[in-house]
């Protein structure tokens, strides 16, 4: 009962003050979200993305470094995104110890992104990442382009890829823009 209430006081507050990209829950439809692995390259790493029992979203999987493998990702492309006043991309997410990117582009046609990397605690935590400090990189290279200054966005993404051979497990529970 009590992750129930703190739950419906989160979903309030953020309805209020936020400005939603993403809410997980039981009923939601995640067709639209996409896992894409190293095997695009030839690499065996293999993600996977369910609803689990409680409602949250589950990225999980296992990184492999065979065939010049090396990463796993999700991604959800949706139409323009505006910013608005906002600074920030907020998570509240549960992960696993390991660091994870978390991608974004303007438009879902560009063929780099833009992105900021965090580190997981083993716990319930809300990641806040500036939006003006995320970088633009095409294959773990960075570009000579500004960081991220756009108004709206059209793709959002999460990927691990931490140059080892390493099991993954991310839950995720809202994305939003403050």
């Amino acid at each position: 009962m009590q992750k129930s209430l703190i739950s419906i006081f989160i979903v309030y507050f953020i309805v209020i003050s936020k400005q939603l990209i993403f809410d997980f829950s039981r009923d939601i439809d995640i067709s639209s979200w996409k896992v894409i692995d190293d095997v695009v390259m030839g690499g065996e790493s293999s993600g996977n993305f369910i609803i689990n029992t409680e409602g949250n979203a589950v990225f999980y999987g296992k990184v492999s470094l065979q065939n010049n493998g090396g990463f796993s990702s999700v991604r959800h492309q949706f139409s323009q995104k505006s910013i608005n006043s906002a600074t920030k991309i907020k998570v509240r997410l549960k992960g696993d110890g390991n660091d994870y990117q978390l991608r974004i582009k303007k438009s879902k046609n560009d063929y780099y992104s833009y992105l900021s990397t965090f580190q997981t605690n083993n716990s319930w935590e809300i990641i806040e990442i500036n939006l003006s400090e995320m970088q633009p990189k095409f294959r773990g290279k960075a570009l000579s382009l500004e960081n991220f200054s756009a108004n709206s966005f059209e793709e959002i993404a999460f990927l691990i890829g931490n140059k080892k051979a390493q099991d993954f497990r991310l839950e995720i529970d809202k994305i939003y823009l403050e």
